[in-house]
């Protein structure tokens, strides 16, 4: 059977395992996934990711991140499903948090960060936010 939401499959297993205290978790890899895992390790949310191709499936394994034993990643949340697409411009990009946490945006450009999305002019497909 197929997945519907491959990426808030991603986002419940990082939270699942922060939640249990795991070190890393696996997921199975896809470009949409390796660019949000970009965004979550540039803006400090996860420690590191790589990605294995062993058995002819392709895998992330995210290195999770803790700071005084408490998980960085506090609320992670799917945004735009494939059933309701969610799309904002410029101007009406989420602020998450007052500005301490981060929603993830798909642009023409690519995926980023809404600060980079603000700072390059682009709206797009709000993916997910964290905090």
């Amino acid at each position: 059977m197929s997945m519907t939401d491959p990426l808030a499959d991603m986002l419940t297993r990082v939270v699942n395992a922060q939640a249990v205290g795991k070190s890393e978790v696996i997921v199975p890899s896809s470009k949409l996934k390796l660019a949000v895992c970009r965004v979550l390790q540039a803006e400090g949310y996860i420690a590191d990711y790589q990605l294995k191709d062993e058995d002819c499936k392709p895998q992330i394994v995210i290195g999770l991140k803790y700071y005084n034993g408490a998980p960085v990643i506090d609320m992670m949340r799917r945004v735009s499903t494939p059933g309701r697409r969610i799309y904002r411009g410029k101007e009406d990009l989420p602020r998450v948090t007052g500005g301490l946490g981060i929603a993830v945006i798909s642009t023409s450009q690519g995926v980023m960060s809404d600060r980079e999305a603000r700072a390059s002019g682009q709206g797009g497909e709000v993916l997910c936010i964290v905090s």
